[in-house]
């Protein structure tokens, strides 16, 4: 596969994992079972807005990405927005602990691993150098690629942004 472009079709086979939040194990030390997330199947009749952050807990991704989409999901509601999902190549556990350290409870956000970046490899948008996931923000609406761009410079989050993907829906 390619990189995702506007009228594109989502592909079928992309299987994250995840840890599903639930309020007993809301504390930032309780861990979960990590279980298969088919975002293939799940996203299917939805309108989704996936963003990826090359690292849990590094300073960009914490300070200046998860924030934006946390502020802004009223918004992203308010323009049909069904499910938003952040991604990165971290594993299950840490993506958990990473949106319980932002305070995000239930599905509002849902903290996805990219186990080996698999996903972003396949689209050529993982750092060939560390493996890790790109920085890069993606529209899915009823399976069809409304908006896909990726950051070309480290640290910067704008292509990537809650405000870029707000002015694209």
């Amino acid at each position: 596969m390619t990189a995702l472009k506007p009228g594109d079709t989502f592909p079928s086979d992309v299987v994250f994992q995840y840890v599903p939040w639930t309020e007993d194990k809301e504390d930032m030390t309780a861990c979960g079972i990590p279980v298969a997330y088919n975002a293939s199947k799940e996203w299917a009749d939805k309108k989704v807005v996936l963003f990826s952050v090359p690292g849990a807990f590094t300073p960009t991704c914490t300070v200046n990405h998860l924030p934006g989409y946390i502020k802004n999901l009223p918004n992203l509601r308010e323009k049909g927005v069904d499910i938003v999902a952040v991604v990165a190549f971290n594993d299950p556990f840490v993506m958990s602990a990473f949106g319980k350290a932002n305070h995000v409870r239930g599905n509002d956000i849902l903290f996805l691993s990219d186990p080996d970046s698999k996903f972003s490899k396949s689209m050529g948008w993982a750092d060939p150098n560390s493996g890790r996931t790109g920085r890069y923000a993606i529209v899915i609406d009823h399976g069809k690629i409304k908006y896909a761009q990726i950051e070309t410079e480290k640290g910067v989050v704008k292509l990537s942004s809650a405000d870029a993907v707000l002015a694209n829906l």
